[in-house]
């Protein structure tokens, strides 16, 4: 068959005697002109001009400047090749019923096809190059195109082609496209006025592009990379070469910060609080504020959401059309003719919707318009989702700072609520966003779904319609108790976490008592409770699974039974198919709606909580304290870095900031006599409760002059400061700020502080920040300053000792220090800060006597007095008094005195004598307090917390050991291969750590039940496929009927029976595998050796049994689930495609491979994404929690704008790595999407050339549909299940620690039961190290102690009498010699038995929580009197009987509620209801005070006098009654002898030691 343009077959073709223009030939020869010289002239532009620039331009700068009508030029260029893809559809299927080729019927389509194409890459790569006059050529192609196209259709109508006509409506079509893009020309010429016009506009990219910091460039980008996310490949392939950090994902488009959308959310609600205000009862709506402020994109979203849904019915439709054509094709293949009249060749629609290749591509079509409209909408509303919920954080940190005072110190708004709103209800409020375009898509969808069932298969879709809906209420019942059982799950893991957190701190005390396994018990118990709600949790997660499982084939059987039985009609393979992906359709918003109505419930209750929030009080305006607002603008301005145009480019920031951020001040300025600072007047002030606190106060501060505040406790003291700097509620009077250096030159400092107040408040806050940055506090850094500050408070010893010095983190998440360091901080800050004004409450309570002489000469009197700053200081050290230059002595609320020194001295004799008592006692108290020297103890404990870490950060930088790689070769192929490598080891140990039998059964159940299910759907194929067959045949067909039914009904039975078990099986294996590794962490970690717990951050044990133990509790099961779920269903639905058509497996091929390059690639990227969104979120939590506490401290210092912009900076952070982490999903999903869609094609064009019978066909056409389902659901949760696995692979590291040899060489029944009886000690060339790679800490010690000897021990720090104390319980690894304890070498003896046969008092008091009696005998062995008598001889015993329920009484977490002198009292009393005759005293006296010590000293000597006490001393003087002194030096005794003999040695380094204590 020769080629010809117009045919061969017709003589008449080239005849033009009717005039050119009559001939059909010549108009679409006439249409290909166009095209062509659109190719001429772009190729060579694009090819010369691109191919050398487009290499050198930098993806940054050539950077999208829209032209206008950008959007609408793309989607009227896709509509154009979607009709010019129908056009060439046509013309072929026309020229198929040609005798010959008419390459005229669909050439100039191709051409016009390729010539689309071309035009908007020509466009794009203008628009990137911003080179508009080459638009020219593209202006004069739509011209010709319209010109031609009309010629076309006018030919058309002459010739009366009637309107049904398909290549007649496609013209019409095209002629419009061709029009409207031509007025887009000519609108970007009329607006960047490139041509015809004098003077071109100059443009410049948005502002967000200028700045190199902004790499998200969704708004920015063209319309087809939105859509498909092109832009992140360069993430996501960076990703595999390097990890995603802060960095690579820059800042947040300006549109996006937190900032814009508060001034849009704060605008909205203002708007309602308007409309409401005079309406009393009614409160302003936070619904309708964030509808106002997000409404437009939650619409877009819908309508894409609207969109997708509909096109999703075109899947069920091409289905029953394709099958229907491929039946029909099959039944009558002799029939047809080719048509012989090449002039009549037009198609009607209808015709050409029958041809089933037609519907193969509109189907792939559909399909890829669908995914993306979807994917579109869950963008735009993840993206506004995050937006509110910037939005929201900003609002609540807004109203944090104007919280009053009373509210938070009177409980009405605890911390914790606060919290809550933070964490919690923001989050539901987006989530609740995420999915509300479902409330109002999923009702459309479902009626949808059932009208077009209903026109499949009448009466019975009805019935599997209603099976659907009545079982959705029980998925909303599962739904509800889900979050019940997660809600008491929470309450048995915070028991649990406070139990385990307990052990770990006492973890010393419980290993030299040998009670492990009595604590250990207890939290197994707690364990097995949350097991057991966890138990319900797994129960209905798996009946929740199970019903979306179940539904869609329970609704199947009875639709198709109910069919087989009412209609006369066999059931047609077309309705078959069409109705089941119909149903699967249906199942998911059913599924879905449970979920967004619960959502939806809480989200309203979010809703109500932050109403009540936002309305609550806030404090008064501090009008006095004015200033000029200009100064915070001035700061926020040098802090935000925005630009002015930043939040609204309608108005200047200077009137916004001052409108949203301040609150609106009077500028009074009293005009006062100079020498007053402060003045209060008549003053009254309550918090909040309406009772005055402080009465009658009148009182005046002298300017740079020190005012004390002295009194009871209890009197007011605090009050009075928190009332002058504003934070209490004024009930009348008034307090008179000065305008102190008005006459100093306004330099930046004094301009900056000038009404801010330097306040360090009583409880010391610290922000989580170093060292240095507490101190700073946000004041620029001045070296001298700092030192002279630093050494001022004494704290330039305890820096030293930090791992990074000053650089060291403090606060909740770094290094605890103890109360008197952060107290020293504290000082140092408000030191430190330029202001005029400084508070100090109390900054002597947790100092002692040493430090705070330091701190009132070097601080107060040298560093505030020379600065000559005002100084009010709250104190109850009275002898300070003489310093200060005015006296405030208050007094129940009320001012008693107030003057100088003197003043009171001459008027009120008897205070002065009072304080002179006092003072004296104070100076008694002072001698005792020079001996116990609390500061460096502080600085030991510190010492000790931090060095231990040292050795260890080596070891245990977690995120470093990625890999069990020993070979640490550092090129980059291996990083790559372990980024990139799934943790399948790890997997593996999760799998089995369940036990094999259930691991087995799981795998057996899941791939029953995918047999099952895939043979549910082949009995339905064998049975249409063959009623049709016998219909040819007109066989009698009732008994094959009932054969059939019975076939099907059985299998969906056993289906559904497969459903429940199988996913009752994965929760079972996962509750086991949980169970179990608990169980050994747990075990593990109390019987580690004691060198870990010295070495190992509690917090990073916590984690383990906290977040860890929580993902491996909770939130691997239903990921294993869903990722094996989703993985069988591809599987299955592939194999049962191949079954049908084998050719579809050489299809396959390309796809798999492109497949697992995307799995690939994301899995890495998302890991990452993932770490930094969960990085980024604790900060953010901590910083509003941060905030609520240290509100009174930041409010004083002035510092909330610096606050708000922190908060609004770490609020940023957060969302872009959540942003990015939404959108690298959805990149994933529509690529997996159109990879479905690619199967779906080459599924339908194998089935339809190589089919065995139609049912097949419909098979595997549905089975391909619902690939595209599952293919991005594997991707997902393999990444997912990547990064939980991370919790196994932790609580794993811990598993493979070495434990304490428990089991000696002697059995416990060989022991004397009273062993050891006499008390004798010989320690025989006793050498000892705490981890055989280390150095060894006592070198060959020799001793012996007769029984009943009471011996000291005493070296410097770090001279091994600690080690040595710990020798005798095997704490630490004796590598040579032994200690013999009454004929007993210690190391034979199982470690039980030796450590419950001594006792030992720690120098930290440890009490547990929970009953008195517990705490003395945990093991329950004693009786009551002995119990009693042991606090008789601790001198505790009259305490104990006063506290109710003697001894069941409380004792709270840590022993709080006693004094540190008690704690270690009952410590006593503890170790002498065990009755051993060896007693070692470690530092017991260390931190406690004089009086305690000398009763331990008289029970020691009394009670113990006929026992073996071992005592390590702290301060000399407390052994000199010993019996025998042994002196250490690195690990060697030096000195052995009675006291008074080596006091008699003048050089020996004991009688040193004793004068230096004297």
């Amino acid at each position: 068959m020769r080629l010809a343009f117009c045919g061969n077959d017709n003589a008449s073709a080239y005849n033009i005697s009717a005039g050119v223009l009559r001939n059909v030939c010549f108009v679409d020869a006439l249409n290909l002109v166009p095209h062509v010289f659109l190719l001429f002239i772009t190729f060579p532009i694009l090819f010369i001009g691109w191919g050398s620039q487009s290499s050198k331009v930098q993806i940054h700068h050539n950077t999208w400047l829209h032209f206008p009508g950008h959007n609408l030029r793309w989607i009227l260029t896709f509509t154009l090749l979607f009709v010019h893809v129908c056009e060439i559809a046509e013309g072929i299927v026309s020229d198929t019923q040609m005798n010959s080729r008419h390459l005229h019927l669909f050439l100039p389509a191709i051409m016009g096809f390729v010539a689309a194409t071309v035009s908007i890459v020509y466009y794009h790569n203008i628009e990137t190059s911003n080179f508009p006059k080459l638009l020219l050529a593209l202006f004069l192609y739509w011209i010709m195109a319209f010109v031609t196209k009309t010629i076309k259709l006018v030919r058309y109508c002459q010739d009366g082609v009637p309107f049904s006509q398909l290549r007649f409506c496609i013209t019409g079509i095209m002629v419009i496209l061709y029009g409207l893009l031509m007025a887009v020309e000519i609108n970007v010429i009329r607006v960047r006025r490139y041509v015809f016009f004098m003077n071109p506009q100059k443009v410049k990219p948005p502002e967000d592009l200028q700045d190199l910091g902004v790499r998200f460039l969704q708004p920015f980008v063209n319309l087809l990379s939105k859509a498909t996310y092109w832009w992140m490949n360069t993430l996501i392939i960076s990703a595999h070469k390097k990890p995603v950090d802060l960095k690579a994902i820059g800042k947040l488009p300006i549109a996006m910060r937190a900032l814009t959308n508060y001034v849009r959310l704060k605008e909205a609600y203002e708007e309602q609080k308007k409309k409401v205000a005079d309406q009393p009862n009614r409160i302003p709506s936070i619904w309708l504020a964030m509808y106002s402020a997000f409404g437009r994109p939650i619409l877009l979203s819908s309508t894409f959401r609207y969109l997708a849904d509909l096109l999703g019915f075109a899947g069920p439709l091409c289905i029953s059309g394709i099958v229907q054509g491929f039946q029909n094709t099959t039944n009558n293949t002799n029939t047809t003719e080719k048509v012989k009249d090449p002039s009549n060749s037009y198609l009607s629609s209808e015709e050409f919707l029958r041809n089933v290749y037609v519907l193969a591509v509109l189907l792939f079509l559909a399909l890829i318009l669908q995914r993306t409209f979807l994917q579109a909408s869950y963008y735009v509303t993840t993206e506004t989702g995050i937006n509110l919920r910037g939005a929201l954080l900003a609002m609540i940190y807004n109203k944090i700072l104007r919280l009053s005072t009373s509210n938070l110190s009177m409980g009405e708004m605890t911390l914790g609520q606060i919290n809550n709103l933070v964490a919690i209800e923001t989050n539901q409020l987006m989530w609740f966003l995420f999915l509300c375009p479902n409330l109002w898509a999923m009702p459309v969808q479902i009626i949808m779904g059932v009208i077009l069932l209903y026109n499949l298969l009448g009466v019975s879709a009805l019935v599997g319609a209603a099976v659907i809906v009545l079982l959705a209420p029980i998925q909303y019942f599962i739904a509800t108790k889900l979050a019940e059982a997660q809600k008491s799950t929470l309450d048995y893991s915070t028991e649990r976490l406070k139990k385990t957190n307990e052990i770990l701190k006492g973890i010393k005390l419980l290993k030299l008592y040998a009670w492990e396994h009595i604590f250990c018990t207890s939290v197994e118990e707690t364990r097995m409770k949350e097991l057991t709600s966890l138990k319900t949790f797994a129960l209905h997660t798996s009946l929740s699974i199970f019903m979306n499982a179940a539904i869609p084939i329970a609704a199947v059987l009875a639709t198709f039974v109910t069919y087989a039985y009412t209609n006369v009609k066999p059931l047609q393979p077309a309705q078959a198919f069409a109705s089941l992906s119909l149903f699967h359709i249906l199942v998911t918003p059913l599924f879905l709606l449970s979920t967004v109505v619960r959502f939806a419930v809480k989200a309203i209750i979010s809703v109500q909580k932050l109403n009540e929030f936002l309305l609550s009080d806030e404090i008064g305006d501090d009008s006095w304290r004015g200033g000029d607002s200009s100064v915070a603008y001035e700061s926020c301005k040098k802090h935000t870095g925005l630009h002015t145009k930043a939040i609204n480019r309608r108005q200047p920031l200077r009137y916004q900031l001052e409108s949203y951020e301040q609150p609106t001040r009077k500028q009074t300025r009293p005009v006062e006599i100079d020498d007053t600072a402060i003045k209060v007047t008549n003053g009254y002030f309550s918090w909040g409760s309406g009772l005055a606190t402080l009465s009658n106060i009148n009182i005046r501060i002298p300017t740079g002059q020190m005012t004390m505040i002295v009194g009871q406790v209890g009197c007011g003291k605090s009050s009075l400061l928190l009332a002058i700097l504003g934070e209490m509620q004024t009930l009348e009077g008034k307090v008179h700020w000065s305008n102190v250096n008005e006459t100093e030159p306004s330099f930046e400092a004094s301009r900056r502080n000038r009404y801010s107040v330097a306040y360090a408040a009583q409880k010391p806050w610290l922000l989580n920040a170093t060292v240095e940055e507490n101190i700073i506090f946000g004041s620029p850094f001045n070296k001298q300053r700092y030192k002279a500050v630093t050494d001022a408070c004494s704290l330039q010893p305890d820096i030293d000792l930090l791992p990074f010095g000053d650089q060291t983190e403090i606060g909740e998440r770094g290094i605890n220090l103890s109360g008197g360091q952060r107290q020293r901080i504290c000082v140092a800050r408000a030191l430190y800060q330029n202001t005029n004004i400084v508070f100090l409450d109390d900054p002597f309570s947790a100092l002692d006597i040493h430090l705070s002489d330091h701190l009132m000469q070097e601080g107060i009197l040298k560093f505030l007095q020379e600065d000559k700053r005002t100084l009010v200081l709250v104190t109850h050290k009275l002898q300070y008094l003489p310093h200060a230059d005015w006296i405030i002595a208050m007094k129940d609320g009320m001012v008693l005195r107030e003057g100088t020194l003197k003043d009171i001295q001459n008027k009120d004799i008897e205070l002065y004598e009072h304080w002179k008592t006092l003072m004296n006692r104070q100076d008694q108290e002072l001698e005792k307090d020079m001996e116990a020297d609390q500061t460096t103890l502080e600085r030991k404990t510190l010492r000790r917390a931090m060095y231990p870490r040292e050795s260890k950060s080596q070891l245990e930088d977690e995120d470093e050991e990625e890999e069990e790689e020993e070979d640490e070769d550092d090129n980059m192929s291996t990083v790559l291969r372990l980024r990139t490598k799934m943790p399948w080891k790890t997997c593996w140990r999760y799998l089995t750590s369940g036990g094999f039998f259930l691991l087995f059964l799981m795998i057996f159940s899941k791939l029953l039940k995918h047999s099952v299910i895939v043979a549910i759907d082949y009995s339905l194929a064998t049975w249409t496929s063959m009623d049709n067959k016998n219909e040819v045949k007109n066989v009698d067909k009732s008994t094959d009927k009932t054969y059939h039914v019975a076939v099907f009904s059985i299998l969906s039975g056993a289906g559904i029976v497969l459903c429940l078990i199988t996913s009752l099986t994965v929760e079972w294996m996962g509750l086991t595998a949980a169970k179990n590794l608990h169980h050994n962490l747990l075990n593990k970690i109390i019987l580690g050796p004691i060198r870990f717990f010295d070495t190992t951050p509690l917090g990073l044990i916590l984690n383990r049994f906290s977040a860890d133990t929580n993902i491996i509790d909770q939130h691997i099961p239903p990921t294993l689930e869903s990722l094996s779920r989703s993985t069988l269903l591809c599987l299955s639905a592939i194999g049962m495609i191949s079954y049908a058509t084998p050719w579809f497996l050489v299809a396959l091929v390309p796809l798999g491979v492109a497949f697992y390059f995307i799995q690939k690639y994301f899995r890495v990227a998302s890991k990452d994404l993932q770490e930094l969104d969960d990085s980024t979120q604790l900060p953010l939590l901590c910083h509003f929690s941060e905030t609520a506490e240290g509100l009174t401290t930041i409010r004083a210092f002035r510092h909330e704008a610096r606050f708000k912009q922190r908060m609004l900076e770490l609020t940023d952070t957060n969302n872009i790595a959540y942003l990015f982490l939404s959108a690298a999903n959805r990149w994933l999903e529509v690529r997996t999407d159109y990879l479905g869609a690619c199967i779906v094609l080459t599924a339908a064009v194998t089935s339809i050339t190589e089919g065995p019978t139609s049912g097949f066909v419909g098979l595997g056409l549905l089975y391909a549909l619902t690939i595209t389902n599952y293919l991005n659901w594997v991707v997902r949760n393999l990444a997912d299940l990547e990064v939980q696995m991370g919790a196994v692979k932790k609580v794993h590291s811990f598993l493979n620690m070495e434990s304490e040899n428990y089991d000696g060489y002697l059995d416990p029944s060989q022991v004397p039961k009273d062993w050891p009886q006499e008390g004798e000690i010989k320690i025989e060339n006793l050498c000892v190290r705490y981890e055989n790679n280390l150095k060894p800490v006592l070198k060959h010690v020799k001793a012996y102690i007769k029984p009943g000897q009471k011996v000291g021990i005493c070296g410097r720090t770090g001279s091994g009498k600690s080690s040595l104390s710990l020798a005798f319980f095997r704490m630490v690894d004796i590598f040579d010699g032994r200690i013999v304890i009454d004929g007993i070498d210690i190391s034979k003896l199982p470690l039980h038995t030796l450590r419950s046969r001594l006792s030992i008092i720690l120098q930290d008091p440890i009490l547990f929580s929970g009953s008195i009696r517990f705490n003395l005998d945990p093991e329950c062995k004693c009786t009551d009197d002995r119990l009693w008598e042991a606090l008789e001889i601790a001198q505790l015993k009259n305490m104990v009987k006063s506290l109710p329920g003697g001894l069941d009484a409380m004792v709270t977490e840590g022993g709080e509620n006693f004094s540190v002198g008690q704690r270690q009292l009952f410590c006593l009393a503890r170790a002498f209801v065990r009755k051993s005759s060896i007693l070692i005293m470690d530092e017991a006296t260390a931190s406690i005070d004089m009086a305690t010590e000398n009763i331990l000293q008289k029970v020691v000597m009394t009670a113990f006098a006929d026992r073996t006490v071992v005592t390590i001393a702290h301060r000399v003087h407390t052994i000199l009654t010993a019996d025998l002194v042994i002196v250490m030096k690195r690990g060697n005794i030096l000195e052995y002898d009675t006291p008074e003999n080596l006091l008699s040695q003048e050089d020996g380094i004991f009688a040193s030691f004793v004068r230096a204590d004297m």
